[in-house]
């Protein structure tokens, strides 16, 4: 449905996308993660036309679309802020695309009824958009963005201003939405949990370049640098030399996976890999912290010594230490990922 080649796109001297590669699959969720200035945002400005590439080619259904415009791409665009039309109410808004594209009146009643019932705004055709919530509202947004069939429906940050729980409801609605439709989706976000419920893939990105993609679970379990491993929120990273099935590390020798990339890089320990053993027993560390995530406590481990980096443990909520309290380290095979050494990204 969507190929990039090469997309390059400059803003003076700084590339705000660097040669991007990129394919979307017909009825593929696609979400592109990244921290704010990785090119997200100016990716699907490219794709929509709202922005000229400096180099490369974007092609929907393999037509380049160098000289076509925005509003004849055929694709839908819903952004963080809704954009909804103050004057006009809930119904007028949803048929705004419908009524520009001189679709006739009964059918777009038609279409604005069937979407409202899908997004689940049954009746609020007449409901003025200043009285509906950050959730109608992105509802709204949504019909509105789906009303004229888009072959590609583009999401910037589409739950950024929401709650939460909010969010965490609505992208299940969302996902659960799109599969019904068949609906293509290039999303971006810089909440990693709101990808990963979402996407079919994911696509991380930094400095303007790709610099993971796969599945949701193969990016959570086999990160493909530090930087990937730290944005997507893990401490325990550290260098490493990989020798065998063990690694020479700060933290003394870890276990490694059969297989693993021999020499020199660096090692990521998932919390839950952190096991906590008596005192005496493993990496002697002090419990310098606890944090309360609902169903367990991360608790922060401070080797004794002082030379090494602390390190995270995930423990089940009871018989978690406490703040003071001195304990072993043991590592887990099973959550240790070996990864390339750092190096800077071109």
């Amino acid at each position: 449905m969507l190929r990039l080649e090469e997309v390059t796109a400059r803003f003076g001297e700084r590339a705000a996308l660097d040669a991007v590669d990129l394919e979307v699959a017909e009825h593929e969720i696609v979400c592109v993660l990244g921290p704010s200035g990785s090119g997200k945002s100016t990716l699907l400005r490219v794709v929509a036309g709202l922005l000229r590439a400096d180099a490369g080619r974007v092609l929907l259904a393999g037509r380049d679309q160098a000289q076509v415009p925005t509003h004849r791409r055929g694709v839908g665009l819903m952004f963080q802020d809704h954009q909804l039309f103050p004057q006009r109410d809930v119904g007028g808004n949803v048929a705004f695309g419908l009524r520009m594209r001189g679709t006739a009146r009964a059918e777009t009643e038609r279409r604005v009824g069937e979407l409202l019932d899908l997004v689940g705004l049954p009746g609020a055709e007449k409901r003025p958009v200043g009285a509906l919530s950050g959730g109608e509202q992105q509802r709204v947004a949504l019909a509105r963005a789906l009303a004229p069939e888009p072959r590609l429906l583009m999401l910037d940050e589409p739950l950024g201003q929401l709650d939460r729980s909010l969010r965490e409801r609505l992208v299940v609605e969302l996902r659960a939405l799109f599969g019904r439709l068949g609906t293509t989706v290039l999303a971006v976000t810089h909440d990693q949990g709101e990808a990963f419920a979402l996407a079919d893939r994911v696509v991380v990105m930094r400095d303007g370049r790709v610099a993971q993609a796969g599945t949701p679970l193969e990016v959570w379990q086999r990160p493909a640098s530090e930087f990937v491993a730290r944005f997507l929120g893990f401490e325990n990273v550290v260098p490493a030399t990989v020798r065998g099935t063990s690694a020479e590390t700060v933290w003394g020798r870890l276990p490694v996976p059969a297989g693993a990339r021999q020499g020199e890089g660096c090692l990521l320990v998932r919390p839950a890999g952190v096991r906590l053993v008596p005192a005496g027993e493993g990496l002697a560390c002090t419990v310098a912290g606890r944090t309360f995530r609902g169903d367990h406590v991360v608790v922060r481990l401070r080797p004794e010594g002082g030379a090494a980096p602390e390190l995270e443990a995930a423990c089940a909520l009871r018989g978690a230490p406490e703040v003071g309290d001195r304990v072993g380290a043991g590592f887990s095979v099973d959550e240790v990922v070996v990864l390339p050494p750092p190096r800077p990204f071109p």
